[in-house]
Order: structure tokens, then C-alpha cells, then sequence
């Protein structure tokens, strides 16, 4: 394991929990999907150029799409 890829998962993990915690109190739906999402990504992808892409794109997700 690289450490970039560790230091990457928990940057992103805790995005994640940040929006999780954020969709489940607003019942904002969208946030809340990407929060569980980017709290799981980082145990499936062992590549840090496709972890990082999948990030910043749930990570802006919740700004692109208003529900």
C-alpha cells in the first residue's frame, strides 16, 4: 500500500462522513448517496490517479446537482 493512496482514503473518508452527516440531517439526498460512497471508494480502488479522479467528482456532485 502506498501512502498516498492511505493519506488520499482518509482525506476522502472524511469528505464522505462530513456529507453523510450533512444529507441524513438536511435530508439532502444527494449528499448523502456521495457521503456513502466516498467513505467506501477508498477500500475498492487501489489505484491513487482513479481515487483521486472518483473523489473530486463525488466530492463536487452534491454543488453540480440541486435537489
Amino acid at each position: 500500500m502506498d501512502t498516498s493512496l492511505l493519506f488520499a482514503g482518509v482525506i476522502f473518508g472524511s469528505i464522505g462522513t462530513a456529507y453523510f452527516v450533512y444529507g441524513k440531517k438536511q435530508q439532502n439526498w444527494i449528499a448523502f448517496v456521495c457521503g456513502i460512497i466516498l467513505c467506501v471508494t477508498p477500500y475498492f480502488i487501489a489505484n491513487i490517479y482513479l481515487l483521486v479522479a472518483t473523489g473530486i467528482v463525488l466530492g463536487v456532485l452534491p454543488f453540480l446537482i440541486k435537489l
